[in-house]
């Protein structure tokens, strides 16, 4: 996988939180998924094509962490996994992609996105449909851990 897509990804989702709900998650390092199970209880997903590669990316949120987005971003509180969690999830995750496509532009990829998808519940799988390794970028937030995955493999 090409590690040019990691930075833009993380530099719009650091931006979307900083922004949108003042908060300043914390980076862990970057490790290798194992499997196909989600690390939190709600995911964004969305597909990306270009000429020169295709992949997907998702977010997965705990618990803790959706609800605290959901009190700073939009003043409430949550109290399950529901529609309101569901939809700020698939609001977020279109955000730090659409961010990371047009960072992505200027070095020369010009993707076209697929609509977010959103999964809940805990345990759900998040599958890729990319012959790449995917790769897992943990977050710490005050509220709990969060994770970035990121699968692209080359086309040509």
């Amino acid at each position: 996988m090409d590690v040019r897509f990691i930075n833009p990804v993380l530099e719009t989702l650091l931006n979307v939180l900083g922004t949108m709900a003042e908060m300043e998650p914390k980076v862990g390092r970057l490790a290798l998924k194992q499997n196909q199970q989600a690390l939190g209880e709600v995911s964004g997903f969305m597909q990306m094509e270009s000429t020169q590669t295709r992949g997907s990316m998702a977010i997965s949120f705990t618990r803790p962490v959706i609800f605290e987005i959901a009190r700073r971003m939009l003043g409430e509180e949550l109290t399950d996994i529901g529609d309101v969690a569901r939809d700020l999830t698939g609001e977020m995750t279109n955000m730090v992609v659409g961010g990371a496509k047009n960072i992505l532009l200027d070095k020369g990829f010009d993707f076209e996105m697929s609509l977010p998808k959103v999964f809940s519940g805990q345990p759900h799988d998040i599958q890729h449909n990319c012959d790449a390794q995917t790769i897992m970028l943990p977050f710490t937030a005050e509220s709990g851990v969060f994770c970035i995955e990121i699968c692209f493999e080359d086309i040509a």
